[in-house]
């Protein structure tokens, strides 16, 4: 197996015919309307949380800290047993569908929930949920798509995940700008549209899109899938580079932290700064898949970064000005866009198909505690040196081990 900047992979069969010419499966459409469904449901929470736990429930900032640390990091302690679980059955749409469930009784629960230790259940709970069901959704968007098109169909997938991530929390202030303390609201409301993200899972996505030929017979045998199997070289080669570049990706929360910092915007555009992001994202997932499958995954994965650190350079320097602002706001847009479908598109072409949740599943982990550890670190620098100073420190690491990670990755691996 190889892997080279341009990342063209050879072709194979899957359950659902692939598509030809660059059109996006009906499999893939349909996992991104159930990821928008989710995520309005998803993000309306997490935007209210804060002003929720603090406000309403009276819990301490220290308090609130630790369960957005849950927030951040439990959903990465499932995603590799998960992709396991869907490459070992071949059928990843139950698990996906279990993990979508989770999640749905989880915002059941939040909205019982009452204290410090039932809350922290609740939001464990739905990031379990979200571990389960990643890595078999994108295998399954893996198994259904053109390899030739399948950054654009990650793009796709994405853009309607991002239009959810959008809408959450516009529908969140919507609700509390109508009904004063609505937040059992807002809670309801996100439980209904996670009800109806789990239904569309249920309903209209197909039981088995995995790794099966048309030719196979109706049964199988089932085959002793080795999560060993799924570490390739190439696979291990970008896991350990995007791992080393997520080490220095400290989170939205502290880039506009530190632009709140800087003055340069009031405080109570806050949240609004989070659907700026989320609108640039969705504007260019699919232009970003696109240019992936054109010039090359690997390198979009890795110049993605660049965006990254100008945001970091943005919100070091603005000094109260509006632009710096938006830019930084639009710069994470076009970071997300560059990395977020296009690792699990990398990943997937770097493993054998009957492992390919596995796969994706390792490299999504070693991101997500990467970027738990990041943000804990970056914590430390910030009370240390101030914001100014450690957003110009991660901005100069992050700027010298770009072209560090294109050097590993551009040697072919076997």
């Amino acid at each position: 197996m190889y892997l080279s900047l341009s990342d063209r992979p050879a072709t194979s069969t899957g359950a659902e015919p692939r598509r030809s010419g660059g059109r996006v499966s009906r499999t893939v459409v349909t996992l991104g309307v159930v990821s928008l469904l989710t995520d309005i449901s998803s993000e309306s929470v997490s935007a209210i949380l804060p002003l929720y736990l603090t406000a309403v429930v009276g819990l301490s900032p220290v308090a609130y800290g630790f369960i957005d640390g849950l927030y951040q990091g439990v959903s990465s302690l499932v995603r590799i047993a998960a992709g396991w679980a869907a490459d070992r059955t071949d059928r990843p749409q139950p698990v996906a569908l279990a993990g979508y469930a989770t999640s749905a009784v989880a915002r059941l629960g939040l909205i019982f929930a009452g204290g410090f230790g039932t809350i922290s259940a609740a939001i464990s709970l739905d990031r379990v949920g979200k571990g389960v069901r990643t890595a078999p959704r994108d295998a399954m968007i893996a198994a259904s798509s053109d390899p030739a098109h399948l950054g654009r169909s990650f793009g796709v997938h994405r853009a309607l995940d991002t239009i959810g991530a959008t809408l959450g929390p516009l529908l969140a202030f919507v609700i509390l700008w109508r009904i004063a303390d609505g937040y059992d609201t807002v809670l309801v409301v996100s439980l209904g549209f996670a009800v109806l993200g789990v239904a569309t899972m249920a309903f209209f996505v197909p039981f088995r899109t995995g790794a099966v030929r048309r030719d196979a017979p109706r049964r199988r045998p089932r085959v002793k899938v080795r999560w060993r199997t799924a570490l390739t070289p190439g696979l291990v080669r970008v896991t350990g580079v995007s791992g080393a570049l997520a080490l220095l990706t400290v989170g939205d929360g502290f880039v506009y932290l530190a632009l709140l910092e800087t003055g340069g915007f009031a405080a109570q555009w806050f949240p609004v700064l989070y659907v700026g992001t989320n609108v640039a994202y969705l504007a260019l997932a699919v232009p970003m898949g696109r240019l992936a499958d054109r010039v090359g995954r690997v390198r979009v994965l890795v110049l993605g970064h660049l965006p990254l650190a100008a945001a970091y350079l943005c919100a070091a320097t603005g000094y109260g000005a509006l632009w710096t602002t938006c830019a930084a706001v639009l710069l994470l847009g076009v970071f997300y866009a560059a990395t977020d479908g296009t690792l699990a598109a990398v990943a997937g072409q770097l493993v054998p198909e009957t492992v390919r949740a596995s796969g994706i599943a390792t490299a999504q982990t070693a991101v997500a505690l990467a970027r738990l550890v990041a943000a804990t670190g970056f914590g430390l620098l910030w009370y240390a040196v101030g914001p100014r100073v450690a957003m110009l420190a991660v901005c100069a690491v992050l700027v010298a081990a770009i072209p560090a990670g294109l050097a590993v990755l551009r040697r072919a691996v076997r």
